[in-house]
């Protein structure tokens, strides 16, 4: 794979947590345009390579190449700027606001005009402000909430709510999203639609997608790639039908009941 077809180079990252190893020497590489799924046991290091990836957490070790630039600390607005989303594991939403208000906080690392000028109605302040509803307003038909416009966040179903945090994140128009268990919780109805929206989003806006997730039927359905973690140490990388294969695999996670 040549450097220009990688989204993203990860290279020996290591990261630790007072003396203990949360991810030890991990390399993989997402090929843009995929949908790229981490999967291992609880504590496998998959939430806190998220981190590593938007910024959150500062690696100890290695290098990380997003978009052919190299960067070995990086903050979570930047990661935004650079165009990196996510989602993380619980909901994060303003559970007393709009759907369509807490869609448009996706952009609020993205504004370019000032407090000011947004406060007082100043014409570049109005210009941003529409020109931002119009692409909630996409996000919305996008993710089939037209009809949950208006409606407080704290009133919609758990599915729902999930949605709306996958808008928030698809706002910005990132060119990676990291999607923590963007399906935890859900039962198999929700976890169908969220899957299918997943792969709307791969296909028809060609962002790439990595994603966690536990349940082994959607990540063979919907991944084109997967990495296996154990203790933070990568044990498995390939196509799905690879990892099913793969016999550290099958003892470290697939062969494992959750």
């Amino acid at each position: 794979m040549s450097s220009t077809d990688c989204i993203l180079q990860v290279s020996a990252i290591s990261l630790s947590f007072k003396g203990v190893k949360a991810i030890n020497e991990l390399s993989f590489d997402v090929r843009r345009g995929e949908i790229c799924a981490l999967i291992g046991p609880n504590g496998a290091g998959k939430s806190s390579l998220l981190n590593v990836l938007n910024g959150v957490y500062r690696f100890d070790a290695g290098a990380i190449v997003f978009n052919q630039q190299a960067f070995k600390r990086i903050d979570p607005l930047s990661a935004a700027r650079r165009g990196i989303g996510r989602t993380f594991q619980n909901n994060a939403l303003f559970k007393k606001m709009s759907v369509i208000d807490n869609i448009l906080t996706g952009l609020s690392r993205h504004m370019r005009v000032s407090f000011i000028e947004q406060a007082l109605g100043l014409p570049r302040g109005r210009r941003e402000a529409e020109a931002f509803r119009q692409r909630a307003q996409g996000i919305l038909e996008f993710l089939e909430l037209q009809a949950q416009r208006d409606v407080l966040v704290g009133n919609l179903s758990y599915g729902l709510q999930k949605r709306v945090e996958l808008g928030r994140a698809l706002i910005a128009e990132p060119s990676l999203l990291l999607l923590d268990e963007p399906m935890a919780g859900m039962n198999a109805e929700e976890k169908q639609e969220m899957a299918r929206f997943i792969a709307d989003i791969n296909r028809d806006l060609g962002t790439t997608v990595v994603l966690i997730e536990h349940d082994m039927s959607v990540v063979m359905g919907l991944s084109d790639h997967v990495v296996v973690l154990d203790y933070g140490r990568k044990v498995g990388d390939g196509t799905p039908a690879q990892v099913q294969a793969n016999p550290e695999v099958i003892a470290a996670y697939l062969g494992v009941v959750h």
